[in-house]
């Protein structure tokens, strides 16, 4: 029984198109795979190649026929063992009638109409994949284009070493051309702390008034009051320093003494009042496998410095091996994040509810300034502060930046 090969839909509004030009002609013997023709919207130009083997028996519709209805019958294909007298006499599931193909038979003769299942016809033609521009067709052999399609490989990519610049096998390696993965993408499984930190930052910038206010710190004086700080570090009995500070632990320092300036910025919102809490609990943001935590420095403005940071790295070590305490990580009255180490410019963080206040810090820049009507080179670092306009106004937050300013500018007032 004949193979029919219909006009295919080349997308799901598509109703007709025009068969531009036929690769294969009556006789010819079709190899899956091989391309048979060109068909042409007003859009793009696809080929279409053949699923099964056989021989070409007999085209229906000619090269350059337009307005060629979707599902019409446009050529048979001869299955293995058959010859043309099978086409005599068939019948096209569209009606169309081929009696004229070998012995002319009498319309009352012609055997009845063999109906096709339309699902069936979609396994014998594939259509290639990639639409291409009508002035800008790739010609390529059919091994080339199994090749290409097999590896990823966009045609479009690769010149062509064949005649008249056809792509051909050699041409279609790896090596010269654009390779697109096959799998789109991969899931990485949400646990649980991502879906408390996906729930907690929603809700946050849902419910939350965020205003956001930035400035410049020049922090040379803290760069120089850590060094000195270091290199009077005493030695352990392992021969190491028994302490080593960092310009976050001077930062949460600078914050917590700041906070205990201006107290209205270490607070949060309730529906009867604004909570003012006493104690300066700095939550500072740890990244760890499959999101992050806050674990918290309580009483921070209290603490020596070295005391601070000793307890930021047992923290952040704790918080990395997932060995933390609640107790560790749930409260705190103001949080920190800082991603100046990974070369953040500038960024704006999300308030950890239901705190008021989260301080975003950047990294610190080597940059002209003018000082006293001169030009000066300081390492100047920006901060971001993020609060809840609920509980701090613009000017408490700008009292508290003001106040942050001197300690991070003048750090000895931290040690005194």
């Amino acid at each position: 029984m004949p193979i029919e090969i219909l006009m295919p839909a080349l997308s799901p509004t598509m109703k007709e198109g025009n068969l531009a030009k036929w690769i294969k002609k009556e006789g010819d013997k079709i190899k899956a795979g091989e391309v048979i023709a060109e068909i042409e919207t007003d859009k793009a130009t696809m080929e279409v190649e053949a699923v099964d083997e056989g021989i070409l028996g007999k085209i229906l519709i000619p090269h350059g026929t337009e307005n060629v209805a979707v599902n019409s019958c446009i050529a048979l294909i001869l299955a293995d063992g058959e010859d043309k007298k099978a086409l005599d006499g068939y019948q096209v599931s569209t009606n169309q009638n081929i009696s004229s193909v070998g012995t002319q038979n009498d319309s009352s003769k012609s055997t009845p109409p063999i109906k096709n299942d339309k699902h069936n016809v979609v396994e014998k033609v594939a259509i290639v994949e990639k639409a291409l521009d009508r002035t800008n067709i790739t010609k390529a052999s059919p091994l080339a284009k199994r090749i290409a399609k097999d590896e990823g490989i966009a045609l479009a990519m690769i010149n062509g070493s064949g005649p008249h610049g056809r792509v051909i096998k050699d041409g279609s390696s790896r090596s010269m051309s654009v390779r697109r993965n096959p799998q789109e993408f991969y899931v990485i499984k949400n646990n649980n702390i991502r879906k408390v930190i996906a729930k907690r930052l929603l809700e946050s910038k849902q419910n939350v008034p965020h205003f956001y206010l930035s400035c410049e710190f020049k922090i040379d004086k803290l760069n120089e009051l850590r060094s000195a700080l270091n290199e009077v570090a005493e030695i352990d009995e392992n021969g190491n320093p028994a302490y080593k500070i960092s310009v976050n632990d001077l930062i949460i320092k600078a914050t917590a003494m700041a906070l205990k300036k201006v107290p209205e910025a270490n607070s949060s919102w309730n529906e009867d009042g604004i909570l003012v809490y006493n104690n300066i609990d700095i939550s500072m943001a740890v990244a760890i496998d499959g999101g992050l935590i806050t674990p918290i420095i309580k009483n921070a403005d209290q603490k020596s410095i070295q005391t601070i940071s000793r307890e930021a790295k047992q923290l952040a070590k704790k918080a990395r091996e997932g060995k933390l305490t609640p107790e560790e990580f749930q409260g705190g009255t103001f949080s920190i994040s800082n991603l100046g180490m990974f070369g953040i410019d500038n960024f704006s963080a999300i308030i950890n509810p239901p705190q008021s206040c989260i301080l975003a810090v950047s990294r610190a820049v080597e940059k002209p300034i003018i000082e006293h009507g001169q030009i000066k080179i300081a390492h100047m670092m920006n901060v971001t502060l993020s609060s809840d306009h609920r509980v701090v106004d613009g000017a408490v937050g700008a009292e508290f930046l003001k106040a942050l300013r001197r300690y991070i500018e003048h750090p000895i007032l931290n040690i005194l």
